[in-house]
Order: C-alpha cells, then structure tokens, then sequence
C-alpha cells in the first residue's frame, strides 16, 4: 500500500497480558479512513483491552501499533488524541446539569480577550457541527441530561469530528439503548464514515454491527477468531461466529438427548 492508501491504524501481532493473565494474544486490526471495522466479542473476549491499546490507555506488550504507516507507543490518551484518535466510552463524560454546547467544548473552551468565555460562537459552533451530523437540537442550551441516551451519544461524536478527529473509537455506544435510540446511533456512525472517518465500532450486537460495517473482527478469550470483510461473510454466520455455533449445536444436541 502507499502511503495516502494504508490503513489509519494497524495492530499486528499485538498482545497484552496483566500480570499471568493473557489478555490479548496475537490480534491483528486495521481501520481506514471512510469504512466502519467492528470489533465483536462476548464478555471478556478482550475487547477492552483492545480499545484501551487503540485509544493510548495501555501500551501492548508484543506486536505492532502503526498510525499511517509509523510505528507508535502511546503513553497516553492524549498523545492518542493528538495524533486524531478519538476514543468515545460507554459512560460518556458529560455534566448533566451542564447545556449542550457547554459540554460540546468542556475542557476546549473558546475565549475572548481578558479571558471571557465566548459563549455566542461556542452556540453556534455547536449548533452547526450537531446539524453537519444530522442531529436536530431543539436547543443547545438545554441541559444534556434531558437528552436521550442516543442523542448524548451523537453530541460526544459530532465534538470528536469537530476537534479533528481523523478516526474514531466507539466503546459500545448502543449497548444500554432501546431499538429506536440504537438506531439513531447508527446512523450516526454512518455519518462519521461519510465524512471520512476510520471509525472502530466495539460491540457485542452482530445485529447492530452488520448494517454499518465494512469489516469486522471478531474476538474469543483474546484471540482472533475471524477477521471478514463485508462481502465474505453474511449476518447469520457472523452472529454463528461470534456466538460459537459449534459450542451452541453441541448444546442444542445435549439438550435433545436430555428432553428424551
């Protein structure tokens, strides 16, 4: 691959153990700019783990970490950002009783002379980019408590694009929603990859995974157990995959023999 065509971020070979326990062994990723790679796995299949090296959380112990095609060791979330990896958790840093777009810019405020909050650009800025990503805001100043839980999810990924996000990490942004708020969501991830951005989507729903993804990993106890593009694998066998379809019929068959 050239360089304008590699992917933005490349694991190869990477592991990660704390202290006897292997947390990762031998995982390879790739995310490039415009397409959704998913990350599958049960609990404890080590997807954590995955996001917090992606992210610059922890350091891997074996293999590569390479950001556009140069070796990196990230010593912290913020050389992670630095570089345009944006990491959005499951428990989103919000204040509740905080307006929308005081949170859109917590910890980036913009200023005016003398220091003073600029408080009419930050509205508008943040009305702005929340349109560009499709969110229609009754107000920006209302608290972002009185969000839904999808919408607060959509406010966190219109800020990562904002402040330059060249790729985006999704730490199971669906996973406490109901099916419409799930659905907002990933439409929402649409947009991001629309806009050009590698996005890494961390679930444990292949249902939710296979409508927006271009490529998925899927994850067992730390290990790669598949690593498919769209077009090789169909929504039953990725959700076979993920589950353990052979540990399943095995099951099924044990049932059978103990109903008879």
């Amino acid at each position: 691959m050239t360089g304008t065509d590699q992917p933005l971020i490349r694991l190869t070979g990477v592991g990660k153990s704390h202290g006897a326990v292997i947390a990762l062994r031998d995982v390879d990723l790739e995310a490039s700019a415009g397409e959704v790679t998913c990350v599958l796995g049960d609990n404890g299949a080590g997807k954590s783990t995955l996001i917090k090296i992606v992210a610059g959380l922890h350091r891997h112990d074996t293999g590569t970490y390479e950001v556009q095609g140069e070796k990196v060791e990230f010593g912290s979330p913020r050389e992670a950002l630095d570089r345009g990896i944006a990491t959005v958790y499951q428990d989103l840093a919000v204040v509740p009783l905080m307006p929308v777009w005081r949170n859109f810019f917590l910890g980036s405020e913009k200023r005016r002379r003398f220091g003073r909050l600029d408080i009419v650009s930050m509205r508008e800025t943040a009305r702005r980019e929340m349109a560009a990503m499709g969110v229609d805001l009754r107000d920006v100043d209302q608290p972002i408590g009185t969000l839904s839980g999808g919408e607060r999810q959509c406010v966190a990924i219109a800020r990562a694009v904002h402040f330059g996000a060249r790729a985006l990490v999704l730490d199971e942004p669906t996973a406490a929603l109901g099916v419409k708020q799930a659905g907002v969501v990933l439409r929402y991830i649409v947009r991001a990859r629309e806009r050009g951005l590698a996005v890494v989507f961390i679930t444990h729903n292949p249902h939710h995974a296979y409508p927006v993804g271009d490529r998925f990993l899927i994850l067992n106890r730390g290990r790669s157990i598949g690593d498919h593009n769209k077009d090789e694998i169909t929504r039953e066998e990725l959700t076979a995959l993920m589950a353990g379809g052979g540990e399943l019929e095995e099951l099924a068959r044990e049932l059978d023999v103990a109903g008879d």
